[in-house]
């Protein structure tokens, strides 16, 4: 039985995340259900993260099998002619080893998360970001964000219905970049780990737009950390600006020969 790997781009908005709810709209059952009109049946994916209601997709994959070999063009052109009008796209598709898995397979999955200041209100990035109306301390929000890196308790920065067995954690990087651009200043975070706790990174980044703000110093981030207590957490951010952007393999399965 072939099995794709699938690169899959998704607007967040319309959808109560990834994974398939009954009588929810998600990305899972959307794809699923092109699958269906494909190849009559039950399909279940599997994809490398499972991310929440109004979180965005740049680079999400998951893999499907199908009972006969198709083009992987053909695959990719018939799931977003039965993917239309919902905002997913199939961006990439190849046919993958028997032994690839998107979720276990993976070593390193890669967030991106949008911060957009200004007062007046966002038109065309409307969705997209995370809007506040203050300008942040870009080398502070980094000076608390280089605490959060290598190998810790995260448990500040989890929810809590997480089902993780550990709130242990390795956070490989956290880099903060500023962009000017026509619509305003926008606060740029990259965020890679091998795996994450639920909401961990909307968790990150709304301590650290305190610690921006002034509201926080960097010894509070540091308390934060070593509290090891949900309530010592910063605001959440809002979904709406978090992006999962890569997904890294020991081979890339869609790497051109």
């Amino acid at each position: 039985m072939p099995r794709y790997a699938l690169k899959i781009e998704y607007h967040g908005a319309p959808f109560n995340g990834w994974q398939r709810q009954v009588d929810q709209p998600t990305v899972q059952g959307f794809i699923e259900a092109a699958l269906a009109r494909l190849q009559p049946g039950t399909h279940t994916i599997a994809a490398a993260g499972r991310t929440d209601t109004g979180v965005h997709g740049l680079g999400q994959v998951a893999h499907c099998d199908m009972s006969r070999e198709w083009s992987p063009f053909r695959l990719s052109e018939a799931l977003n002619y039965h993917l239309k009008p919902q905002p997913i796209a199939i961006t990439d598709c190849v046919l993958a080893p028997e032994d690839f898995h998107a979720r276990f397979s993976a070593l390193e999955r890669r967030y991106h998360f949008r911060i957009l200041s200004r007062r007046a209100p966002a038109v065309h990035q409307a969705g997209l970001v995370w809007q506040v109306k203050h300008q942040l301390d870009v080398e502070a929000m980094q000076a608390a964000a280089n605490l959060l890196v290598g190998k810790h308790d995260f448990t500040t920065f989890r929810s809590t219905i997480c089902q993780a067995q550990s709130p242990v954690k390795t956070l490989d990087r956290l880099d903060i970049c500023e962009v000017e651009t026509v619509g305003g200043t926008e606060y740029h975070f990259d965020v890679r780990a091998r795996s994450f706790l639920h909401n961990q990174v909307r968790s990150f980044v709304g301590s650290l737009e305190r610690v921006g703000a002034g509201s926080w110093s960097v010894d509070d981030m540091s308390m934060a950390l070593a509290a090891r207590d949900r309530a010592a957490c910063g605001p959440v951010c809002p979904p709406q600006g978090l992006y999962l952007a890569h997904v890294t393999y020991p081979v890339d399965p869609f790497a051109e020969e």
